[in-house]
């Protein structure tokens, strides 16, 4: 997932990430400030630092941490389900940036270990060929999460929709049985009605 979006000094914003139970997931950032003078976003935000938040589905928060203008951070999931990561820029010592207009490019990786290339390149072949393979069982292992996580999200799904059936049905007969017991009622009362009037 790699994004950007617009906030004010001091705002916070969210967003929701999905994931699975054990799971690694890194964010990288980058906060840049608006120039009114020069009209565009300049690339770095002096005097400014993220505070970054990410609360569990259980309401928990796994990781609360102030963070520079520009950083990476991450977290391993203890349950599966909606995590919330917030961002909220700190307030500045400079009166000038006060109320200013921030961009921040976000970019969060689930289940991923990056690669770095040229400790890649510094190992032989063979220490290459084995460090690709590990990091390619790392990812099948997340991949096999990911459908065990999908499996038990489609799990509760369907015992939800036959809940919900089963309750239409029992609700559709209980309609049926006070619409029949009405009916019969009224054709009760109608008839004693008539037997009362001699009109029958």
């Amino acid at each position: 997932l790699a994004l950007y979006f617009h906030s004010g000094e001091r705002e916070e914003k969210c967003i929701i990430e999905d994931v699975p139970t054990d799971t690694l997931v890194i964010g990288n950032y980058k906060v840049q400030r608006w120039d009114i003078h020069k009209q565009e976003f300049l690339e770095s935000a002096p005097g400014l630092g993220m505070f970054v938040t990410v609360t569990t589905p259980s309401a928990e928060v796994l990781l609360s941490k102030l963070y520079g203008p520009q950083g990476t951070f991450s977290f391993t999931s203890h349950l599966s389900g909606e995590h919330i990561i917030c961002l909220q820029s700190n307030s500045t010592r400079f009166v000038a940036f006060s109320g200013s207009k921030l961009r921040i490019h976000l970019d969060i990786r689930v289940g991923e270990h990056f690669l770095d290339e040229s400790v890649v390149r510094a190992k032989d072949k063979v220490n290459e060929v084995n460090f690709r393979l590990e990091h390619l069982i790392e990812q099948v292992h997340h991949i096999s999460k990911e459908q065990n996580y999908e499996r038990e999200r489609e799990e509760k799904f369907r015992k939800t929709s036959e809940e919900t059936n089963s309750n239409i049905l029992w609700w559709a007969i209980v309609q049926t049985l006070i619409l029949i017991s009405i009916g019969i009622w009224q054709i009760k009362s109608l008839r004693d009605f008539f037997i009362s009037k001699k009109l029958v």
